[in-house]
C-alpha cells in the first residue's frame, strides 16, 4: 500500500532526457552530474538508470564512495576534489577523478607517490568567482601538476550565467577558456545543461548535464517539457479532509487568507515537513483528480488548504498532485519564489521514493 504521500521516479524519463543530451552534443562525452542524491531523486536509482552513459559526477567524495562500493564500475568525478591526504588516499583506491581548484590540493600531490593511476580536472575560473584558478595563474599551476606525474590532466570551468541566453557573459567565460586552455594538452569541459541547449560553443570533449537529467528546464522562462524532456519526480498527496468554509472565516496560521463566500475548503497531507515550499503563495495551483485548485492559507508543516469550490465531486482520500505531469516543477518554484533545484531536492526523508 502507498503512503498518503509519497514521490513517484520515472527512470525511463532519466534515459530519454539523456537521450536529448545526445541528440544536442552528438560529438561529445557525456558526464552526468548526480550530486546532492542525484538532485534528491535518489542517488544509486539515478546512477542505475544512466548507466550507459560516459562518467558519473558528484560533489563529494562520501557520494562516490558509495558509488563504488554499490558496484557502479564507469569513471566516475568528484567536482569538489579532495580537502587531506586522507582523502586524497581514497580518489586513489577508488579510482576517482579529482577535480583541482585550490593551490592546497596542488601542494597535497606534490607530497604524494604513486599518483600514476590518478586522473585530474584542472578548473579554471572563468568568472563564476566560486572554485577554481585565474587565468594568470593556470600555467604555472598545470606545470606543477605535470610533475606529479598523474594519469592525465584535463580542464574545465563553469557557467555562471548560462541560463540567461542573452548575457554576454558565457560567451566572455567560453573564450577565457579556450584561449587559457589552448597551450595544453587535454580533454575540456565547458557545458552544463544551459549550456548545451543555448551555448554551442560550449560543446567541447565533455558535457556535463545536471538539471536537464531530471526533466527540468534550466531557463526561467521554459518548462522541461518545453525542452523535449521528461519530467522524472511526480510529487502525490491525498485530501484527508473537506469541509464547509463561511465567509469571513480565516485560514491557517495567521488567518491571512479570509474566505469571501461559502465555500468548500480540502486539506492535504503533505507540507513542509516533506518538502514542499512553506512560501507558496495563495492561488499557487495543485492538481485534484487532474484538474486545477488553488492553495489557500499557509502551508503547515503536515498540510496544506485548497479551495475546492469547484471541485464539488471530491472527496476525502482523492488523489493530488504536487508537481509532475500536468504541472510543471517549474511553475510551482516561481509560487514559492524559488528555483526547481531547491524542491526536488528538497523533498524529505518521510517521503517514500517509489521507482518506475
Amino acid at each position: 500500500m502507498n503512503p498518503v504521500t509519497y514521490a513517484t521516479i520515472d527512470l525511463p524519463a532519466i534515459q530519454h532526457n539523456l537521450s536529448r543530451v545526445r541528440d544536442y552534443a552528438p560529438e561529445a562525452q557525456i558526464m552526468t552530474v548526480i550530486k546532492a542524491d542525484g538532485y534528491g531523486h535518489g542517488l544509486l536509482s539515478v546512477a542505475k538508470a544512466l548507466i550507459t552513459a560516459d562518467a558519473l559526477a558528484v560533489a563529494r567524495i562520501d557520494e562516490a564512495i558509495r558509488l563504488r562500493k554499490a558496484g557502479f564500475k564507469q569513471r566516475l568525478a568528484v567536482l569538489e576534489g579532495f580537502i587531506n591526504r586522507e582523502e586524497l588516499d581514497a580518489f586513489i583506491l577508488y579510482d576517482l577523478d579529482a577535480v583541482v581548484h585550490c593551490v592546497e590540493q596542488v601542494a597535497l600531490l606534490e607530497n604524494k607517490n604513486g599518483l600514476h593511476s590518478l586522473s585530474l580536472w584542472l578548473k579554471l575560473d572563468s568568472g563564476m568567482n566560486r572554485l577554481g584558478f585565474k587565468a594568470t595563474e593556470f600555467a604555472t599551476i598545470f606545470q606543477r601538476l605535470t610533475a606529479c606525474v598523474v594519469a592525465n590532466i584535463n580542464f574545465m570551468t563553469h557557467l555562471a550565467n548560462a541560463d540567461d541566453e542573452s548575457d554576454p557573459k558565457t560567451l566572455e567565460q567560453i573564450s577565457l577558456f579556450t584561449k587559457t586552455v589552448k597551450p595544453f594538452k587535454g580533454a575540456c569541459s565547458i557545458a552544463n545543461s544551459a549550456g548545451i541547449f543555448a551555448w554551442k560553443s560550449s560543446l567541447s570533449d565533455w558535457v556535463r548535464p545536471g538539471l536537464m537529467l531530471y526533466g527540468i528546464s534550466p531557463f526561467e522562462e521554459k518548462t522541461g517539457q518545453q525542452l523535449g524532456l521528461k519530467p522524472v519526480m511526480q510529487l502525490y498527496s491525498h485530501l484527508v479532509s473537506i469541509k464547509e468554509l463561511q465567509k469571513g472565516e480565516a485560514v491557517g496560521y495567521g488567518g491571512t487568507w479570509v474566505a469571501d463566500k461559502t465555500m468548500r475548503l480540502g486539506i492535504i497531507a503533505i507540507g513542509y515537513g516533506d518538502g514542499y515550499p512553506r512560501h507558496a503563495k495563495a492561488g499557487t495551483p495543485v492538481l485534484v483528480n487532474g484538474q486545477r485548485v488553488p492553495l489557500i492559507g499557509r502551508v503547515s508543516m503536515d498540510t496544506l488548504a485548497v479551495d475546492l469550490s469547484f471541485q464539488s465531486h471530491a472527496k476525502v482520500y482523492d488523489l493530488v498532485t504536487l508537481w509532475g505531469d500536468g504541472l510543471a516543477v517549474e511553475e510551482i518554484a516561481v509560487c514559492a519564489g524559488t528555483i526547481a533545484y531547491t524542491l526536488v531536492c528538497g523533498i524529505t526523508s518521510r517521503v517514500m521514493k517509489i521507482e518506475m
